[in-house]
């Protein structure tokens, strides 16, 4: 039989393992805590469990509900002062809840704060009424704000649409590639045929301004839309609304 002798001292011994498993057991809403994470208008109902195994009961982003999804911290971020959490669940909100996924990352450090590598299907609510936004898709999206301000920004944003405005139906949806523009983060979103644009511009803050422009058809067109509170411009009729998630 081959034995083993250990060189560390019992007292020692106890006091690595007793830190090893404080570690291992941290709980999460510690962390969170720790790292105010809230810069990131995620907020959760409850956090649970440990660091390393942990979840987040009703999370959602400003006033947009994500649902219960499960966090755990990475390691290796935090060799640089940054704190980064990556989440995975279902998002809720309405029937087709279920197809609604979830998967990336939200992350925090002094002065910077974002989402990393997020591919997600989020209902929108009335968020952006009157505009007819009933959800976001983020196909492999990352954003960082700087001291307040947007400064790398990246992936593909799609807008689900539902309905009509000013009694004209739009396209089924809107798509474009996310990038900053003068310290906001600015989704430029068109139709396939170009007749419908959105330029959504959202602020660290919530605000959001969103520019949705309309090429009217035909004069009939035209007249329902500046009767709905479009304006006529030379890129066509433009709506802007001014709010808050």
């Amino acid at each position: 039989m081959t034995r083993f002798r250990l060189r560390t001292g019992p007292v020692a011994l106890f006091g690595a393992v007793f830190v090893l498993a404080l570690v291992v057991l941290l709980p999460l809403r510690l962390v969170l805590g720790w790292f105010d994470l809230s810069q990131t208008r995620v907020a959760a109902r409850e956090a649970t469990g440990s660091v390393w195994f942990g979840g987040l009961r009703e999370a959602q982003v400003g006033s947009v509900a994500l649902g219960d999804l499960a966090a755990r911290l990475s390691p290796w971020p935090l060799a640089v002062g940054r704190a980064r959490v990556d989440v995975a669940g279902q998002a809720t909100g309405d029937s087709s809840a279920a197809s609604r996924t979830i998967r990336g990352a939200i992350s925090a450090s002094r002065h910077a704060v974002g989402i990393d590598d997020m591919t997600a299907s989020l209902p929108a609510g009335n968020v952006f009424a009157p505009l007819p936004v009933t959800g976001l898709e983020l196909d492999d999206v990352s954003v960082r704000y700087r001291d307040g301000n947007c400064d790398r920004a990246e992936g593909r944003v799609r807008a689900v649409l539902g309905g009509d405005i000013a009694g004209i139906a739009l396209g089924q949806g809107l798509s474009g590639n996310a990038r900053c523009d003068a310290g906001a983060l600015l989704l430029p979103l068109a139709s396939q045929a170009g007749t419908e644009r959105v330029d959504l511009r959202l602020w660290q803050s919530g605000r959001f301004v969103a520019q949705l422009t309309v090429r009217a058809s035909d004069p009939t067109a035209a007249q329902k839309l500046e009767l709905g509170g479009f304006r006529p411009t030379s890129k066509g009729h433009m709506l802007t609304i001014d709010g808050n998630f």
